[in-house]
């Protein structure tokens, strides 16, 4: 397949995203009953998101214009260990090895088993040439390259087994807000987002933020209020009762709306349910301690990354800021 082959086919897949037909219903239905974190609420929303961010011709073209991609690219097998802590969480590296011309073979999480080998059975119906460059397996050999996610633990892991080959190994990354003081509604409704999107559970949410001292929290639990249906789901509900019951019993100082818990605490992972916050006296010095921290995936702030943009990623936003196309081009 072509270059310009292989974009056609991704604006195609992406018109049958939105067109959202009795098919696909049916496989976002047996995403959720296999992982009741996946709602159709969230699967719809990692769908919109693919579609509109990354299956556009006009932004394709204009992403790997950037790197000057043509018809010459020697086919290497890329083999890529898939997350699953969100729907589709892999499709960037599924998209970014397909699109540069490489093959690969995909090891899914159990977690997110679905939806994927769904939309690539759907590209294979419309042109059988697309079995040649995608396979699943269970067991990821004889490839020329690894990219993989997971935790700091499977990293380890990863980076001991693949290290002989050229790799790109990612680990745990999270998110954080630093608020100003002074957002209007909308700005906290945007970031009440960042923080619950897919239920927290993805490296672009926001699960801690930096407020300057006598910060007036009540208008940020008032906009958090808006997801206070996840209470309704029994997962959620689960972490909120067992990370509450942690604080009262160890009688710690928390603030809460009934369906998410502010904890002061320095750390920029928090469990889902709680959202972690610290104070600072200088924002300019705040924003600086954060910008070379090794578990930061991004920093959202008036002035910077928008609120409300965190699970809206382009193209070229790049988790842990790696390259995955320079990467590829460089095999």
């Amino acid at each position: 397949m072509k270059l310009a082959e292989r974009i056609e086919l991704m604006q195609k897949l992406g018109d049958y995203i939105v067109a959202d037909g009795p098919q696909l219903k049916i496989v976002k239905e047996k995403a959720w009953q296999k992982n009741k974190w996946f709602t159709l609420q969230f699967v719809d929303m990692a769908l919109e998101n693919i579609s509109r961010q990354y299956l556009n011709e006009e932004k394709l073209w204009a992403w790997t214009n950037t790197y000057h991609l043509d018809d010459n690219i020697i086919p290497r097998l890329t083999g890529i260990v898939m997350a699953g802590n969100i729907p589709l969480v892999g499709f960037h590296d599924f998209l970014s090895v397909f699109v540069s011309g490489h093959k690969q073979k995909i090891k899914l999480s159990d977690k997110d088993d679905r939806l994927l080998p769904y939309l690539i059975k759907k590209l294979i119906e419309w042109n059988e040439e697309v079995s040649t460059f995608v396979e699943f397996a269970d067991r990821l050999k004889d490839c020329d390259a690894y990219i993989a996610t997971g935790s700091n633990n499977s990293a380890r892991y990863f980076n001991y087994y693949f290290g002989k080959y050229p790799s790109l190994v990612r680990s745990n990354k999270t998110s954080v807000s630093v608020l100003s003081g002074d957002e209007n509604g909308d700005e906290l409704d945007m970031l009440a987002d960042d923080v619950h999107a897919f239920f927290g559970l993805g490296c672009r949410n926001t699960t801690r933020i930096l407020v300057p001292e006598h910060y007036d929290f009540m208008p940020l639990l008032h906009s958090l209020k808006k997801y206070d249906y996840f209470t309704n789901h029994a997962k959620y509900k689960n972490n909120y009762d067992y990370n509450l019951a942690l604080l009262i019993m160890n009688s710690q100082q928390y603030m809460s709306n009934g369906s998410i818990i502010l904890y002061e605490n320095e750390s920029n992972f928090s469990p889902v349910s709680q959202l972690h916050f610290s104070y600072y006296t200088d924002k300019t010095e705040a924003l600086n301690s954060l910008k070379h921290s090794p578990e930061i995936q991004a920093v959202y702030e008036r002035s910077g990354r928008a609120f409300g943009s965190s699970q809206v990623p382009a193209l070229g936003d790049y988790a842990e800021g790696v390259d995955t196309m320079q990467f590829l081009l460089s095999l």
